[in-house]
């Protein structure tokens, strides 16, 4: 039997990334810094699917784990917007219904879901 676990909102990652961050003297890095973290996570997750689709990893180099390299991107792009006082949630839902309507014949839809 597995506990259960409640689902993960963008409200609950804000303020569970702000906890961790909020216990040390120095905070957030700068803007600067996390987008270079920002862009290292980047990285890292080109790496993954680079051995996962046939490149062959380095010798004693891991193949890497695209779950983990995705959350650490995610993590980077909370710190971001908690520093800017962003919401996530907000954002994404702007997002999706620009996408939504921009490009809702954009692709051929399936037949029926």
């Amino acid at each position: 039997m597995t506990d259960a676990v409640a689902p993960l909102t963008f409200e609950a990652a804000r303020a569970r990334v702000d906890a961790y961050i909020s216990q040390f003297k120095e905070g957030y890095f700068s803007p600067l810094l996390m987008l270079a973290r920002l862009t290292e996570e980047t990285g890292e997750i080109a790496r993954v699917i680079a051995h996962q689709n046939g490149k062959t990893p380095k010798p004693r180099e891991d193949v890497g784990d695209l779950e983990l390299e995705l959350a650490d991107l995610l993590f980077v792009m909370i710190c971001m917007a908690n520093e800017r006082g962003l919401s996530l949630e907000r954002g994404f839902e702007r997002m999706m219904t620009k996408v939504e309507t921009r490009d809702a014949d954009r692709w051929t839809k399936k037949e029926s879901l």
